[in-house]
């Protein structure tokens, strides 16, 4: 399996490079005249909307009827100190697979800050139960495989909604099984610790959208076409800002940026928590461009 794996990803960077020079000036082109003729963005790039729709209603009741209990009694059980250290374990094993993706996207001074908050608070901050790192000044900066593949030219493709995994697109779904290689479950051998870490990691992360959720349900008119523009959106599809912006989920309760985002009306998303690849509720705010050598894009 992790063979066919490296493989895939080999091809789709490969893909990616082949195409970023040819694709990208067409494309653009392309797409301002299909804007003209077919009207939002979110529309054009979800040409499977039909399924979609139906697969986003399974996993809305899937989500009412199963995760959302369970997850409202752990935050009601579950103390919220001991929440907040396990969004932080989490995401520093989601810090480690963003400190690879910058490398391989080229950012290497960031990646290199990211390496080091991992290393910061793997030790002193007890395995990543504590953010010692962002008090240090070492931000968080989530990259996930399919990032990467947009580095370098591979379009986001077209919108599609998995079963209980959620919102994903063309790109986000070939990264998919890669970025499931730096999942927390990896980190044990045991079948049932694989099941039990990627379980607490799934129910801790959908807990932390309990309120989001709520808000969403009085402000959606059109809960499917929120979530399909929010994920196109962040993922890069609408505006290609990339580095220039920062995500803000709103509104929250503390949970840890850059952790896998369980949506609260598409179920799971089952890719790592370096990855927030569902369609969260999500605002950008602009910041200061970085230096050339520390982003590109």
């Amino acid at each position: 399996m992790s063979h066919v794996i490296r493989w895939l990803a080999t091809l789709s960077l490969a893909l990616g490079l082949a195409g970023c020079q040819t694709v990208q000036g067409v494309g653009t082109r392309i797409d301002r005249a299909l804007d003209k003729v077919m009207g939002s963005k979110g529309q054009r790039l979800d040409p499977w909307e039909s399924w979609n729709r139906k697969v986003f209603a399974f996993n809305d009741k899937v989500d009412e009827n199963v995760l959302k209990p369970i997850a409202t009694a752990y935050s009601e059980i579950v103390p919220s100190p001991v929440r907040t250290g396990i969004d932080n374990f989490f995401g520093n094993i989601g810090d480690a697979w963003s400190a690879v993706n910058l490398m391989l996207q080229g950012r290497f001074k960031a990646g290199v800050e990211q390496g080091m908050r991992f290393a910061v608070n793997s030790t002193l901050g007890l395995a990543g139960v504590l953010d010692i790192a962002t008090e240090a000044g070492l931000e968080k900066n989530s990259q996930d495989f399919g990032k990467t593949l947009g580095k370098w030219g591979m379009g986001t493709g077209a919108y599609i909604v998995w079963p209980l995994f959620g919102p994903s697109s063309v790109r986000d779904s070939l990264a998919l099984p890669v970025d499931w290689q730096a999942s927390p479950g990896v980190l044990f051998d045991d079948g049932r610790k694989k099941v039990g870490i990627t379980a607490l990691s799934l129910v801790n992360t959908r807990a932390n959208f309990l309120r989001a959720g709520e808000m969403l349900e009085g402000i959606a008119l059109d809960k499917y076409t929120f979530y399909r523009d929010a994920y196109l959106q962040r993922r890069g599809s609408f505006d290609d800002e990339g580095d220039d912006e920062v995500e803000v989920l709103v509104p929250g309760n503390g949970a840890a940026a850059g952790q896998a985002a369980a949506a609260p009306a598409s179920a799971a998303s089952a890719t790592p928590a370096a990855t927030p690849a569902s369609a969260a509720p999500v605002a950008t705010v602009k910041k200061p461009a970085e230096p050339a050598s520390a982003a590109t894009r």
